[in-house]
């Protein structure tokens, strides 16, 4: 059994207070944009410049909820389903997972919504290709927000130093391993919703998605051993950047956040939040909301020419 062999991170047995809100979900609107044959579903509330959401892992668009109202009544809020999860395609074969195609999916989704560009909001996983993406696509990003995910060179460098950082990755290898996913549930990647409407959801999500799908983001881009310093040369983000960071999270450590001022172009702005573990925008949504409404009025959209 999985479950009582492998200490699977904490945020597996996460505390959510949000349930399912049946106002919330008469307002969103559902579509689905096609990306060389795998499509991706996304979630839309509001009207006005684009924002774009990514969640993680083990999560989907509903992460998002609490921002999707709070940025609705000025933004376009499109929260989507990474693939491999919920209602979008899950395409076979680990290569199908690698950074540079999460990214292109998200440019497909931009473009296809008729937008020039967006400001891109993106948690854990969804952090991970959101550096790749502004990197790779700075003409599509307007602003970066990240919760909970160090820029990949910060990680690295901490899992080659740490020690602290390389125990508490544990799960990454074990994700990385043959079988893992044959021992998961959706029952247990729910079991931190203790909400039961909203705990039912998450069930029904991961029951319609793959979980071979899900550890692939882990087997194609997370480190593997032996763990050294990334020392290519560096593509500096040109999109301000606001990071929000829960400091209970024991497996992306804060140490990790140290230097990321040298990989940003245009301002980089950290908030820490000391009470708030892993799932950042659900322990503290109305934190994360003000500070994201805030930020975002500070650094309006640039013009493009």
């Amino acid at each position: 059994m999985f479950l009582a062999t492998l200490r699977l991170p904490w945020f597996l047995w996460l505390s959510t207070g949000a349930g399912s809100d049946t106002a919330f979900d008469a307002r969103v609107r559902h579509g689905f944009v096609n990306h060389d044959g795998v499509k991706i579903h996304y979630a839309e509330l509001g009207r006005g410049p684009l924002i774009v959401m990514l969640h993680g892992f083990p999560d989907f668009w509903y992460t998002w909820r609490n921002q999707m109202v709070a940025l609705a009544p000025e933004y376009r809020v499109v929260a989507i389903d990474q693939r491999g999860y919920n209602l979008s395609d899950k395409p076979k074969g680990v290569e199908q997972y690698d950074l540079s195609l999460l990214a292109s999916d998200l440019a497909a989704v931009i473009q296809q919504l008729g937008a020039h560009s967006a400001t891109i909001v993106r948690h854990d996983w969804g952090g991970a290709v959101a550096w790749y993406f502004a990197q790779r696509y700075p003409e599509l990003t307007d602003r970066l927000i990240i919760l909970n995910l160090p820029h990949l060179r910060g990680l690295v460098r901490e899992l080659a130093h740490n020690p602290v950082q390389r125990r508490n990755s544990q799960y990454a290898r074990a994700f990385q391993q043959e079988g893992a996913a044959g021992r998961l549930t959706a029952e247990a990647l729910a079991g931190w919703v203790t909400d039961s409407a909203a705990k039912t959801r998450y069930v029904e999500a991961f029951r319609r998605s793959d979980f071979e799908a899900m550890l692939n983001y882990y087997k194609r881009n997370y480190p593997r051993e032996p763990y050294t310093e990334d020392t290519s040369a560096v593509v500096k983000v040109k999109a301000p950047v606001l990071m929000i960071h829960g400091l209970k999270d024991q497996y992306l450590l804060a140490g990790a956040l140290g230097g990321t001022w040298d990989w940003v172009e245009n301002g980089l702005t950290l908030v820490t939040v000391p009470s708030a573990d892993h799932f950042v925008q659900q322990d503290a949504p109305d934190l994360v909301n003000r500070t994201i409404q805030s930020w975002l009025a500070l650094h309006p959209v640039p013009v493009r020419h």
